[in-house]
């Protein structure tokens, strides 16, 4: 499992690009590229990093299922995730 201080870092940088979105937005249309300069690092969408949404682990992640492929592996195998079954031919 992830430290509790990366996961945490990670919330509090998609607070933060949920928070200047519209600016940056605005910014850039206008063509402001002084005033996007000067708003904070982590306001960048380009920072964020999919991170498991039950460990926190940040390989081999699945957007599809917002989990890592561990968890994955562990919650098909005991039915927690519908329509998901073991392959077999």
């Amino acid at each position: 499992m992830a430290r509790k201080s990366l996961i945490a870092r990670e919330a509090k940088r998609q607070r933060m690009v949920a928070k200047y979105a519209d600016l940056r937005k605005k910014l850039k249309e206008a063509g402001d590229y002084e005033a996007l300069d000067k708003l904070p690092k982590n306001a960048s969408p380009v920072r964020l990093h999919n991170r498991c949404r039950l460990t926190g682990r940040p390989k081999g992640y699945m957007r599809k299922f917002g989990i890592n492929r561990v968890t994955f592996r562990k919650m098909a195998n005991e039915g927690k995730i519908p329509g998901i079954t073991k392959a077999s031919w």
